[in-house]
């Protein structure tokens, strides 16, 4: 995952197979101040992603600051409204 003034663009799938070493790569681009999530690179996606994104943003919480995402593809969107959690992606 590539990180560039303080924005983090996770690239390819973010589905079950991958979620586990783009969760460790999510919280070391957090370590180094990473405020945004760019989504633009992500191909295919399953629910396993919404949780991906929920730890980032619990892990930016616990270290005392916000997180937000952009460039959400139409489906992780979706699958977002459709879990109830659109807002807290939002948010």
């Amino acid at each position: 995952m590539r990180v560039e003034a303080g924005i983090a663009y996770p690239e390819g799938e973010l589905t079950l197979s991958t979620v586990t070493v783009l969760l460790e790569e999510g919280r070391q681009a957090l370590e180094q101040g990473c405020t945004c999530f760019d989504l633009a690179g992500v191909g295919h996606v399953d629910s396993s992603a919404l949780s991906l994104m929920m730890s980032w943003k619990r892990a930016a919480i616990a270290q005392g600051r916000s997180l937000s995402f952009r460039n959400i593809p139409a489906t992780l969107s979706s699958l977002a409204t459709l879990y109830g959690v659109a807002e807290f992606l939002n948010a």
